[in-house]
């Protein structure tokens, strides 16, 4: 039962020729001609991707690279002991990376968007999750080399591995002079070079390819303590930047728990919420009747209590407008004791705001028998900052059980701004 279950993961019957498979590897660490055009064009395919944000050109990109072959090279010249084929590896390699920096830097240096996407942010901060990409899609590629049935494994491991892209925005840092860019692109590009070619050696050790030149025991010594030197400096950092982006993933997971849970007050909305996990900030804009300084000190504690005691909590309150309606009210007593034409005023003001507040529940109510999915409203002219002569705007907050089309979110602002005689609108989407 066991002899039968190990067999599925035998190898030695589907293992290619060793000197078949040296020579395949051998073939592909060469940049000349064809093979170094094909890598200009891909470094032209892969800076355009990530200048336009698109990631199925990236892919494209990562599919017609050849920076897969000198990697596996050297991998192989330090799994076989053959000295001149590592050397080989290491040259064109350099001049492979030497020409994917000149042309991706030329390429950012003349190209009119010069913003940085997501596509290009996401390869400036390399971790351990890099690492272990970069070795089990170098495993992958190696044992697919070494094998009678190679399938389609080297087009998916050139796409894992992602090769291409840290080369081009290193090149981009280089041509906007963002330093930051450049180190935190070419680590992970080293990063993915290095376990890679780590992957190759484990696994031609593994299959007991011959040595081509025998090491003596120093020797061999030498070269194994080298080999551990570069991956123990390459691996440290890539830890420790992996340790940074999971404590941020567990901070904003924390606070957005929190906030599900303890951040909800009675007639108040939460209009945004903004969470720094960098700083350890955590800012949340409510509109609505307005949050006293006793519930803000309570959900203060409660933050504590929940685990996040180094977090910096603070409440942003807009569209108070209903409050002061209540405020106004409370003071009527005082306004009614002075002189007639101050009573007049006062009384002009409350009825103002009355009627207002009996507007905008016709106005709710009209606007739920048009759109039956509408959840919850509230609407209110607010100020803007800084002020103008326009300052003044209406501000609509809606919620609706099922998406709403644009067009009819455009309908519904033009029929606010109808309704309510009122050119400046908002109208906040939830």
């Amino acid at each position: 039962m066991i002899n039968t279950l190990l067999d599925h993961f035998r190898l030695k019957n589907e293992k290619e020729e060793a000197s078949a498979v040296i020579e395949t590897i051998s073939n592909g660490i060469i940049f000349r001609g064809t093979n170094l055009w094909i890598l200009i064009f891909a470094i032209f395919i892969a800076s355009l991707g990530l200048n336009v944000n698109s990631t199925a050109v990236i892919i494209g990109a990562m599919l017609i690279s050849p920076l897969m072959g000198p990697i596996m090279g050297m991998g192989l010249g330090l799994g076989i002991n053959d000295l001149a084929l590592l050397r080989r590896s290491i040259s064109n390699f350099s001049f492979a990376i030497g020409v994917g920096l000149a042309t991706s830097t030329l390429y950012f240096l003349v190209t009119p968007i010069s913003d940085a996407h997501s596509e290009l942010l996401a390869r400036t901060t390399p971790n351990i999750y890099d690492v272990l990409i970069a070795f089990f899609g170098g495993l992958a590629g190696v044992l697919a080399v070494s094998s009678k049935m190679k399938g389609n494994v080297i087009p998916g491991v050139a796409i894992a591995t992602a090769l291409m892209p840290p080369l081009c925005t290193a090149g981009y840092g280089i041509a906007t002079l963002q330093w930051n860019f450049f180190f935190g692109a070419f680590y992970l590009f080293t990063i993915n070079t290095v376990f890679i070619a780590l992957a190759t050696f484990l696994t031609i050790r593994f299959l007991k390819f011959p040595f081509v030149n025998f090491l003596d025991k120093r020797s061999e010594a030498r070269a194994r303590h080298s080999i551990t030197a570069i991956i123990i400096l390459t691996l440290i950092p890539s830890i420790y930047l992996g340790y940074i982006m999971v404590r941020e993933n567990r901070f904003e997971k924390s606070v957005t728990e929190f906030i599900e849970k303890e951040g909800h007050f009675e007639n108040d909305f939460l209009l945004k919420k903004a969470i720094d996990p960098v700083k350890r900030t955590i800012v949340l804009t409510y509109v609505g009747d307005g949050i006293s300084e006793d519930e803000i000190d309570s959900l203060q504690k409660k933050l504590q209590e929940s685990g996040l005691d180094k977090a910096h909590l603070t409440i942003v309150q807009g569209f108070a407008w209903l409050k002061e309606e209540s405020k106004l009210s409370q003071n009527l007593t005082s306004v009614l004791s002075s002189t007639s034409g101050e009573l007049k005023k006062a009384t002009e003001k409350l009825d103002s705001i009355r009627q207002s507040r009996d507007f905008n529940s016709q106005a709710i109510n009209e606007l739920q028998v048009l759109y039956p999915v509408l959840k919850t409203a509230a609407i209110s002219r607010t100020y803007s900052q800084p002020s103008t002569s326009d300052s003044v705007i209406l501000l609509a907050v809606l919620s609706f059980s099922k998406p709403v089309p644009a067009n009819e979110k455009q309908r519904i602002a033009d029929w606010l701004r109808v309704k309510y005689k009122e050119e400046n609108v908002k109208v906040v989407f939830e």
